[in-house]
């Protein structure tokens, strides 16, 4: 099996597709951060959540492929509880490892053997991950596909030679049970040297026949003359009270390599145990111990590295770069389920089978008010589409009537449809955009050096430069910020523009004599329509509904005068 493709339940199409990252600024003008934080606690994940997101491409079969897998793990509860499990344990591997192998001199033994526990781990993973999709109901290619993948890397020699490697290195080294040790003293008795002498499959035990090593250095008959071995297996233990400096180094190389013999024990203890043993001469003698043991079990040493190294991409790298784009529909699964549980209405995307519908959602709403809200009951739902002849939207209407809130809840449909995941509508039928665009207003600190109208000017050049016949412009107030003279001028010749390059686009203005040309901009254009589209309001009160029609007439200037306070009635109200 080739293994060096990464596979994905994300991205079916790794090669003939082209994909688009969406700004940062359009994601912020969207709401996607405040969504991700909705999503997940954790700033890692929220960072992958958005990176895939934000990821945009006009294929539909990528947007059909990954709609297929959310569906499934929507469906599937008990699916979502069990891979979650299981990728808490992975993490959990993961996070307590040994780090990355390095040379032959720097890669000790028990390092290795915490490495070969924690492959024994991912291979129990990667087991108990086929287990629980055979047994799930899916039916999405994707996930369908991965659990082949499973399946043949379970069945295939390599995987099965891996798991008879690893028990076997297993079984070997766990008759280690002791170690001999050989230390050399100054005159004065002091640690100046440790040597590893034996390796033993039986443990050392204190025994009554024999005095304690404190006793015995007492006794010269009992001090050997040669640094030979003599087979002898007896325990000298060193009573603490009685200990001195050789006693005591020899009861600190102890405790230490008690620890460091357990292979799943943290990193990070074993190797503040290593590296100073009470700030004494003895600092780094496990790196030494190791190094002399691995010349002692060099067969096992090689056969252990060259395990680990030839599987670890098998059962880690490949399995682990799935975990993020799972946690991804997982995510969203939870989250739409407790959308649902409130009563708001989602529905499954569908791709447009007509040739000149781009888009037909019906019932649509803003998912980022969505959030803020209790209930569906607070929530106006408007229907709204994009046609040959109406391509491009002159959205009008009183200040604070829902005109930027209907253009970024369109801007969500997308989004979240061409990311598999359900979408805020009763019915929504599509054409994948390559990519969205916003023009919203700009923070005063990035309109310092040109002024407003100028970073404006600026900012539109650049998206319609990107833009293409199947891109989404969402523009919010712009060309506003200047006299109506020069803003009308400059919005007209940019709307002609986008007209004549077909591209989606949804303009929130108060220009309202922008939407009274219309028929003089539609008579510019053979392909591709504009059309008016109007926040009704309802005897002066704001009902939140759009609809195909011409402008009411309400003055900008009255807007703006009754968004600052400075109406006649505003000013001179009894305070």
């Amino acid at each position: 099996m080739n293994t060096n493709k990464r596979f994905s339940i994300l991205f079916p199409k790794q090669d003939n597709v082209t994909y688009k990252q969406l700004s940062e600024t359009t994601c912020h003008d969207l709401g996607l951060d405040i969504l991700c934080r909705e999503l997940s606690l954790d700033k890692r994940e929220q960072n992958i959540i958005m990176n895939i997101i934000s990821n945009m491409t006009s294929d539909a079969d990528t947007a059909f492929f990954r709609q297929k897998v959310f569906a499934d793990i929507l469906r599937l509860p008990e699916l979502r509880k069990q891979l979650t499990d299981l990728f808490d344990r992975i993490e959990y591997i993961r996070t307590f490892n040994s780090g990355s192998m390095e040379t032959d001199e720097k890669t000790g033994f028990w390092l290795l053997m915490h490495r070969l526990d924690e492959l024994s781990g991912y291979i129990k993973c990667v087991e108990l991950m086929r287990e629980c999709l055979s047994n799930a109901d899916i039916k999405s290619e994707g996930l369908i596909a991965f659990r082949s993948y499973l399946d043949m890397l379970y069945d295939e020699a390599r995987f099965q030679a891996m798991k008879k490697d690893i028990a076997e290195l297993k079984e070997k080294t766990s008759v280690i049970q002791s170690v001999t040790l050989g230390v050399n003293v100054n005159s004065s008795f002091e640690a100046v040297s440790l040597g590893l002498v034996s390796v033993n499959s039986k443990p050392f035990k204190k025994s009554n026949i024999v005095s304690n090593f404190a006793d015995a250095i007492s006794e010269k008959d009992k001090i050997r003359d040669s640094t030979d071995w003599d087979g002898d297996m007896h325990y000298h233990h060193v009573d603490k009270e009685n200990s001195k400096s050789a006693a005591k180094f020899i009861e600190n190389i102890s405790g230490m390599l008690t620890i460091a013999k357990t292979p799943l024990m943290d990193g990070r203890i074993r190797s503040t145990i290593v590296q100073n043993i009470n700030n004494d001469d003895s600092a780094g003698a496990t790196f030494y111990l190791d190094k002399v043991l691995n010349k002692m079990l060099g067969s096992v040493i090689r056969k252990l590295r060259n395990v680990l190294t030839e599987y670890a991409d098998i059962a880690i790298v490949d399995i682990s770069n799935v975990i993020p784009e799972f946690m991804y529909y997982i995510k969203f699964a939870e989250f739409i389920e407790k959308l649902k549980g409130k009563g708001f209405s989602v529905c499954e995307a569908q791709i447009s089978e007509k040739a000149d519908v781009s888009m037909d959602a019906r019932e649509l709403y803003n998912l980022r008010l969505a959030l803020s809200l209790e209930s569906s009951g607070e929530l106006v739902c408007n229907d709204l589409g994009f046609d040959r002849e109406h391509n491009l939207y002159i959205l009008t209407g009183a200040n604070r009537g829902g005109k930027t809130t209907i253009t970024q809840a369109v801007g969500l449909l997308f989004v979240l449809a061409q990311g598999g995941i359900s979408v805020p509508a009763s019915s929504f039928a599509y054409k994948p955009v390559d990519c969205i665009y916003t023009h919203f207003p700009a923070d005063e600190d990035k309109t310092l050096d040109l002024g407003r109208l100028g970073e404006e000017c600026v900012r539109f050049k650049e998206i319609y430069s990107e833009a293409t016949g199947e891109s989404l412009v969402l523009l919010n107030e712009t060309f506003s910020t200047t006299s109506f003279e020069e803003g009308f001028y400059i919005a007209k010749d940019s709307v002609r523009a986008l007209m004549k390059k077909g591209v989606r686009t949804i303009y929130n203005t108060h220009m309202h004599k922008l939407a009274s040309d219309i028929g003089e901009l539609n008579s510019e254009s053979s392909s591709f329509k504009a059309a008016s589209l109007v926040v009704k309001s309802d005897d002066g009160k704001r009902s939140f509904k759009v609809e195909i029609a011409p402008p009411e007439g309400l003055s900008y200037a009255k807007d703006i005068a009754e968004k600052y306070g400075v109406t006649y009635e505003m000013l001179t109200a009894d305070k």
